[in-house]
């Protein structure tokens, strides 16, 4: 039977639900931040999101002020991006690691005497239980046999086998100690090597010192030879100079008397008695031949005089180049002597240094001789056979 329904029995007007709602606003919300990122052109193309970049980015910084700021108050920087500050602080770690190094020295030093002392002092066989707790107390009361005349064992003991070493242990020991004292002697020989070459070197510093200290002797020598050159150099210069003004000075002066007579002659002189016709008209200097009666004693007494100061200022020019050809050779000779003298020094510091050289060398051919005997006499007396290497090389195995 069916039953009706009225439209009072369907309540359409009920208000919706607030959580479904919010879910659909959301997704409304959602899809819209969708299409914008999707729409946006250039978040499309770069294909990043630039806003969340930015957003780290300014987070990091955030982050890195804020141990910046914590580092800064406890006085040092362990961030790698950002720089230390705190001297004070820097001094205080390193005076730390100082007294950390300085306690694990310390502690190292401590257990090592700790275990000196426990290796000297507390060995196991000392022990009053070692007998008692010793695990090889059955194995030491019975020993291994060292050959078969041995009563005690019975054939099937099995205390050794066919072929065994039973002094192996003594075998290396006895080896050790060879490479041992063989070290030993290498180190002693380097040991000896370095020493001799020290010495070598120390000789060969004395002898560079030595050739230095001579070449600067030498090179003082050549020093004041060529100072002493100079200054007789610039000495002989200023003398030559001093002469050349001094000449050219008289000859000014010469030159000046000979016009100033010659204008007081013109001036004062009676020209028509002394020359009345052979004196040219337009060149005073010049006469006329065809008047000319031979020249005046007055003149000719002028001319000798002139001509007896050239012959003097030749004759004082003469010793002046003489006095100065002597000095020269003088200095030339000085200079030689010098040149000898550097010269002999060289040669007898060459001289030195092949005597001491040579004394070097022998000497050093006689350790070497003196070495290779010891070697040869001492060291190297016992050659080892093929049946050491081959024991050496089974007791290697």
């Amino acid at each position: 039977m069916a039953v009706y329904k009225g439209p009072e029995m369907f309540k359409l007007d009920l208000p919706p639900d607030p959580k479904e709602v919010a879910a659909i606003e959301a997704r409304r919300n959602r899809e819209k931040e969708r299409q914008s990122r999707i729409f946006n052109a250039r978040t499309r193309v770069i294909g990043v999101d630039v806003e969340a970049l930015n957003s780290q980015v300014e987070e990091r910084r955030l982050r890195e002020a804020a141990e910046r700021s914590k580092e800064a108050a406890y006085g040092h920087s362990t961030c790698p991006r950002l720089p230390p500050t705190g001297t004070n602080q820097v001094q205080y770690d390193l005076v730390a690691q100082m007294l950390e190094k300085e306690e694990a020295e310390r502690t190292r030093r401590l257990a090592k005497k700790v275990q000196d002392f426990r290796e000297q002092k507390q060995q196991l066989r000392n022990r009053c239980e070692f007998d008692l707790s010793d695990p090889d107390r059955f194995w030491n009361e019975f020993p291994a046999c060292h050959n078969d005349s041995v009563p005690y064992y019975g054939l099937t003991s099995l205390q050794y086998l066919s072929g065994e070493d039973l002094d192996r242990a003594a075998c290396l020991r006895m080896q050790q100690e060879q490479f041992r004292s063989s070290l030993e002697r290498q180190l002693r020989e380097q040991q000896l090597a370095r020493i001799e070459e020290q010495r070598i070197e120390m000789l060969n510093d004395q002898l560079r010192l030595a050739m230095d200290t001579r070449a600067a002797q030498v090179a003082k020598l050549e020093e004041s030879c060529r100072i002493a050159m100079m200054s007789a150099m610039a000495n002989a210069n200023k003398a030559q100079a001093a002469e050349l003004a001094e000449r050219q000075r008289r000859e000014h002066k010469r030159k000046q008397d000979a016009n100033f007579t010659e204008i007081q002659n013109q001036i004062t002189g009676d020209l028509t008695k002394k020359h009345p016709i052979a004196q040219h008209s337009v060149t005073p200097q010049r006469v006329q031949s065809h008047c000319w009666k031979g020249i005046t004693p007055e003149q000719r007494a002028a001319m000798k005089k002139a001509q007896e100061v050239q012959r003097l200022e030749k004759e004082a020019q003469r010793k002046a180049e003489r006095a100065q050809n002597a000095e020269w050779e003088g200095q030339a000779v000085c200079l030689a002597q010098a040149a000898m003298e550097l010269e002999e020094q060289e040669r007898q510091l060459g001289a030195e240094f092949r005597r001491g050289l040579g004394s070097f060398n022998q000497q050093l051919a006689k350790e070497q001789s003196a070495q290779h005997n010891y070697l040869n006499s001492i060291i190297y007396t016992n050659e080892p056979t093929a049946q050491y290497y081959l024991q050496f090389n089974t007791s290697s195995r």
